[in-house]
Parts: C-alpha cells; structure tokens; sequence
C-alpha cells in the first residue's frame, strides 16, 4: 500500500492562524521595503509575470490538487517567505533587496489560487472550513494589532531607574529602522508556522 498524508484539523486551524499573523505583522513592512527602490514599470512586468505562472498553475490541477502536492507546494511557500526576511535582516536595504523581496512575494502569489481550492478540497467539512477562515481573520487581525504597537513601543523615548537598574526607552523612529526590527519577529513567526504546517499533515497506509 502506498503512504497518503490526511490533514489534522486542528493543527491546520493553528498553522492557518500563524499564517495569517504572519501577514498581519508584515502588511505594513513591505510599503517602506518597497518605496522609491522599484521602479513602477516592474509592477506591471511583475503582475504580467504572475497572471502567465497563474494560468500554467491552473492548466495542473489535474496532478496537483491532492493533499501531497498541497503539503509539499504550501512548505515550499513557507520556506521563500523564510529566506525572503533572513536575507533582508542579512543584506538590509538595496534596490536588489526591494526587488528580491518583491519576487518572493510575487512567487508565493503565484501559488494563492491554487491553495484556496486544494485546501477546500482537502477539507470538505463545512464546519471545519468556517474554523479555518476564521481563524485566518483572527491571525490577521492579531498581527495588525502586534504590528501596530510593536511600531508604537520601540519609538518610545523614556528613562527611569528601578533598583538601580536604568531602564531605557528605544526611540526607533526612523521607519527603515522599525521594519528592520520587526523582521526578527517575522523570522520567529515563519519558524512557528514551517513546525505548525508540518505537524498539520501526517502519512497515513
């Protein structure tokens, strides 16, 4: 008998919610990443590109629409958006950088549609599916929240004394600066949501 991989519904609920977060905390990042370092023709270039991959996706969902194609192409998702911020916290800021980044991103998009139905087709179970987009709406909207007063804490500018210890406010308020920083999170969130994938798919004879 050959091995097939069935989803565990609440370790995807969780790998779901992280993903999610993941967007959340990162939405504003690629705005300041992306300002004044590509030039606006890449983004039409850039779409045409991803509108061309998109229809060679669909013309194979006869062969990849089941659970082994949708494991191994959602962690090979997960491990460019993985690469994508350890090479900017590496490199930091450079028109290449921008651009890079902007092609992970593209190159995860590429795979957007296909996801959504694989995982509709891999669930089935409508109550299973209401959990999985709530818990998407839920991770995005956390990480709006974390992203908001992570910018918020490390611009603020104070010092005060607690047992003789002098406690320091960061005063980060440079926006290339704030989104640098924030990418150490990211690399801990994207971590976090490469184990939870993993742990949401199992083989089974």
């Amino acid at each position: 008998m050959t091995s097939t991989l069935q989803i565990n519904h609440r370790n995807f609920i969780v790998y779901k919610f992280f993903n999610s977060l993941f967007t959340g905390v990162s939405v504003g990042s690629i705005f300041v990443i992306y300002s004044d370092n590509i030039d606006p023709s890449i983004y039409s270039l850039g779409g045409i590109v991803l509108a061309a991959l998109m229809m060679l996706v669909s013309l194979m969902y006869y062969k990849i629409l089941n659970n082994h194609y949708f494991f191994r192409i959602s962690l090979f998702v997960e491990l460019v958006l993985l690469m994508m911020v350890l090479y900017f916290l590496i490199f930091s800021y450079s028109p290449f950088t921008s651009l890079l980044i902007y092609c992970g991103y593209q190159l995860s998009f590429v795979f957007g549609s296909y996801l959504v139905r694989a995982e509709t087709l891999a669930l089935k179970n409508n109550k299973i599916l209401t959990w999985v987009d709530l818990s998407k709406n839920a991770g995005y909207l956390v990480g709006l929240a974390i992203s908001f007063f992570f910018y918020k804490i490390i611009e603020l500018d104070f010092n005060f004394q607690i047992m003789n210890y002098e406690i320091r406010g960061l005063n980060i308020t440079d926006n290339n600066l704030q989104v640098y920083n924030i990418h150490y999170l990211l690399v801990f969130l994207e971590i976090v949501i490469i184990y939870s994938l993993v742990k949401s798919f199992r083989k089974e004879n």
